[in-house]
């Protein structure tokens, strides 16, 4: 009897420990990728910035960089500004083969060197905030913009013609550039938009004022 007591506390003992270490195991799993996950405590982070897609990609860290509260103006400072970009490197690949002065040269090299990668950013922020790169106004009636005929008389000139007019026209979509940026540095809200705008207000007023030395010249 003794020892049949003795087997069977040891039997009751043993799936006690199993008991508790099958609840040990469901209490601190693992979920479908493999984390570890606890039950029970202080809740997972699931901020962005736990979140291993957070950067992920070039576009997301640099959306990431314009995080923080935005408004209406920011939003509209990036959507007129792209396309007001692209017509600046447009304006710029026709200098390939017609224009002619080393200073004009430099100042197409400044402006493609800039001007793409503070596309690809502006492009960026729109996305992490959730706004279409485009508001529909496609480009028209803003300030500086370059008509179609004037894309088309710019191109069909060469040499210091090309190098007058480009100048001409690249002051006029130059002031038109600082203009929107204005605008953005006095009534923009995110912190990153508004340190684009002082870029853009700092750099183009200074390719202004070698476009106008330029014409002082020609």
């Amino acid at each position: 009897m003794r020892a049949f007591t003795h087997r069977t506390a040891r039997k009751i003992a043993l799936v006690a420990a199993a008991t508790a270490t099958g609840l040990l195991l469901s209490a601190c799993g693992t979920d479908e990728a493999g984390n570890t996950k606890h039950h029970g405590g202080a809740p997972a982070d699931t901020s962005a910035s736990a979140s291993p897609s957070a950067s992920a990609s070039p576009t997301a860290s640099v959306a990431g960089a314009a995080a923080g509260a935005f408004n209406d103006a920011d939003v509209m400072f990036a959507q007129m500004m792209i396309p007001h970009h692209e017509q600046a490197l447009e304006m710029a690949e026709l200098a390939d083969g017609r224009a002619e002065d080393a200073e004009v040269k430099k100042l197409v090299a400044a402006i493609e060197q800039a001007q793409d990668p503070e596309i690809q950013k502006m492009k960026a922020w729109l996305k992490g905030w959730g706004k279409p790169e485009s508001a529909g106004h496609g480009g028209h009636g803003m300030a500086g913009m370059m008509s179609e005929q004037d894309m088309k008389d710019l191109a069909a000139v060469k040499g210091k013609a090309f190098d007058r007019r480009f100048a001409e026209l690249m002051i006029a979509h130059h002031e038109g550039a600082v203009e929107m940026a204005e605008v953005e540095r006095k009534n923009g809200r995110n912190a990153t938009a508004k340190a684009l705008a002082d870029d853009v207000v700092r750099t183009q007023s200074t390719e202004i004022s070698a476009l106008r030395k330029v014409l002082d010249r020609l």
